[in-house]
């Protein structure tokens, strides 16, 4: 909870492209860095990852979610305005551990159906390539605390790098 809501991963190639489909979509986006890695303990070098935070105050709600028209997705939530471009987080989800496969409990779709879809290969394709583009030699590893959350928690959350 110190470092505040996480926001959906982003990796340094996809932070232009989410920015540029924001803008063309008129679309507000907050994108903060997430891990940060370097050889010193002064401050990170090299980001390994942004996060795209999500459009309500307290940090929810991917701002590509669109919540004002009738289009739902296929387990019923709100449909992504630009699914076919969506980032390898997203392509992932919701895997989110590759050896044993593991799903997020918080998925609404498998909450349903008890399974994953049939994309469970392209899914762990998806993670599996984060894992890799994650993968680093670099003595310190920093985190990003975005300063984002519920307004109950304002004064345990930070904000800025964090050695960890």
């Amino acid at each position: 909870m110190q470092f505040g809501k996480i926001g959906v991963l982003i990796m340094p190639e996809e932070k232009k492209k989410m920015t540029s489909l924001a803008e063309k979509n008129d679309i507000k986006v907050t994108i903060l860095p997430r891990i940060g890695v370097s050889e010193t303990k002064s401050e990170p070098e090299t980001i390994l990852a942004y996060q795209m935070m999500g459009n309500d105050p307290n940090g929810n709600t991917c701002p590509f979610l669109d919540t004002t028209s009738s289009k739902r997705s296929p387990h019923g939530g709100y449909a992504c305005k630009i699914y076919e471009n969506r980032p390898l987080a997203c392509r992932a989800y919701p895997v989110i551990q590759s050896s044993p496969v593991g799903l997020d409990p918080k998925c609404k779709f498998c909450e349903n159906c008890g399974t994953p879809s049939g994309n469970v290969n392209s899914e762990l394709e998806s993670l599996v390539l984060i894992q890799k583009k994650m993968d680093t030699n670099a003595p310190c590893i920093w985190r990003y605390a975005t300063g984002i959350g519920e307004p109950q928690d304002k004064d345990l959350i930070k904000t800025g790098w964090f050695l960890v």
